[in-house]
This record gives C-alpha cells, structure tokens and sequence, in this order.
C-alpha cells in the first residue's frame, strides 16, 4: 500500500505522514511549488523532517501552470490579500492526484486541521477543494479524520481510522504531544509560508499586473527589494542587504537592466528596460540615495553597459511617493 501526501514541510504535515507510516504504508511525501513560497530555500529542512518520519520527498514544480489556471482568475476569489486559497488548494490536490497515479499509490494524504483556518479549513471550504479536484473519497486528512466523513482509505480498512486523530480548532495543543510521542526534532513553528497572503506581497502584485503582464520569469523579481513605481511608469527594485543584493543579481529577466554603483558601495537595483530618460534618472538618484554618499557629491552607476551620473537626494522623505513597498 502506499500514499501521495502533499508537503509542505510544516508540522502538521509531518504529523500527518507519520500517522500513515506507522500504519506500514509508503508515504511519498510531494513538495508542490507555486513559485510564491518561502524566499528561503526549505529543501533541506524538508529532506530532514521526511528523513525523521520515514518518507520519501518529491518536489513538483506548477509554476507556470499556477499563472495560468488559478492566480489571476479564481474561481473561488482571494483571501484578504492576494490568495486565491481555495483555487490554490483544488490545484494543488489535482496535481497530488496525478502523482499518485503515476506512483501507483492507492489514496492521497494532507496535514489540513478542520477549523484551523477559518476561511480555507472550514467544512464547506474543506469539500469545495475536494469537489473541484476530485479527490472526494481520495484525500485523507490524518490529524481530523475522526471529526470527517470516512473516505475510502478507511471503509476499504486499508488504515485503521482508531489510530487517526480527531483535531479540530486553531489549539496546537494535541500536535506538540504528538512530537514529544514520536520524537521529533527541528520542526517549524506554525507561521504564513505564501507570499500571496502576505500584505506588503499583495501591494507588490496589483502595482505590478497594473503595468505589465505577470510572467513566471517574474516571481523571483517579486520576492526581493524595495519595490518602487517611477513617474513614467518604469519599475524600480532596490536590494536592502547583502542577501537581497546576492538575489537580484542573480536574476535573469530581459525585462529589466541590473543597476550597480561604481566606486562606491551600494545596492544591487533593477529597473525596468521600459525607463524613459526621466525615469531612469531619477532611480539613479533613489538608487544613491540609500548609499552612504557626501552631500552635492556626482557619483556614477552602471545600467548594464550604459554609466549615467548623479546626485543622491538630501532625504529619503523624497522616495516615499514612489514607493510601494
């Protein structure tokens, strides 16, 4: 017997894995990226936490086809921000389906908790997924199975629904004893790990699909950087540390020039290649202006092979009206 249990490499999903594995089923535990996670990689802690539960795991990349089918026309709408939940979740349990076709597996598990989210983990939420992936009877949810409808695993006696949880509410109460029964080291606090529920994110994505089609080579300009919108309409992203600067320079997007300063430390900025002569001025002074300059001073930047010189402003007050986040 084995299972397809969808991963994110949070706690609950652990959980849920080895609830399954101890009932001697192989668990293939599949990492779904969307592009909008973490900024951080996670591969390794992944890796751990399925090394901990006996699991194997298998990242599988909808990207594109996440820009194209759910992010900008959900059925089901958005969350408070930029979240098309409910789509995202019908997707993402389409695609564990898939794999579990493919694997040869016999029923797919989740790490969901009934009622631990309001909008997204309610009972109505919870059997629209199911209904638009269909996966109704397929999915096993192990941490409330108990407080669910027996799905097929369970009435064919493939698991043994005694051994299963009954977890309802927002309470983490009964997950850390379940830690502490199996030992589990290094797990991740419970927290936000999509971008698209994130205020600050949101206000980056509606200024952004105001200007410009979204493309999948976009996401990684998205995650990093102070975003700013010029007056002639030209995007601006400047790094705000190392780690930000080592992002952006990395990113190959023949949207947009890469901006460094000469001979004097700075951040790494994109600008779009959109930039009338006005616009990209004006970000070379935004640009110098959160660099550690002297006042009146001329210093010069590289826009790709093109140098253009210029003036930081006095104050960072006189960013503010192009800044989006």
């Amino acid at each position: 017997m084995k299972a397809v249990a969808l991963f994110s490499g949070g706690l609950d999903s652990t959980l849920a894995i080895k609830l399954i594995v101890d009932q001697n089923i192989e668990v293939l535990a599949v990492n779904i990226n969307t592009g909008f996670g973490s900024t951080k990689s996670r591969l390794e802690h992944m890796q751990n936490m399925c090394k901990q539960v006996g699991a194997e795991l298998k990242i599988v990349d909808i990207e594109s086809e996440f820009l194209q089918d759910v992010l900008f026309d959900p059925k089901h709408g958005y969350g408070k921000n930029f979240n098309p939940c409910i789509d995202c979740h019908a997707k993402m349990f389409a695609v564990a389906k898939r794999v579990m076709e493919a694997e040869g597996a016999s029923f797919l598990i989740s790490g969901e908790v009934l009622g631990q989210r309001p909008m997204s983990q309610n009972k109505d939420a919870m059997q629209t997924v199911l209904n638009e992936s269909n996966c109704d009877g397929l999915l096993l949810r192990p941490l409330s199975a108990k407080a669910l409808a027996p799905t097929i695993a369970e009435i064919e006696g493939w698991v043994d629904r005694e051994k299963l949880e009954g977890i309802v509410g927002r309470s983490r109460d009964r997950q850390l004893e379940l830690v502490k029964e199996i030992g589990l080291e290094d797990f991740e606090t419970p927290g936000g790990g999509c971008l698209l529920t994130d205020e600050n994110f949101a206000k980056k994505m509606f200024d952004f699909i105001k200007y410009d089609k979204f493309e999948v080579k976009d996401i990684p300009v998205m995650k990093f950087g102070r975003h700013l919108r010029l007056p002639d309409g030209a995007k601006l992203v400047v790094g705000r540390n190392k780690d930000e600067n080592l992002h952006l320079q990395e990113i190959d997007n023949d949207k947009y020039y890469h901006i460094k300063t000469i001979a004097l430390p700075g951040p790494h900025s994109l600008l779009g290649k959109n930039a009338t002569t006005a616009d990209k001025e004006l970000a070379a002074r935004i640009i110098l202006t959160y660099c550690k300059t002297q006042e009146n001073k001329t210093y010069t930047l590289s826009f790709d092979e093109e140098e253009l010189t210029a003036v930081p402003f006095d104050s960072r007050d006189e960013i503010k009206p192009y800044t989006v986040m």
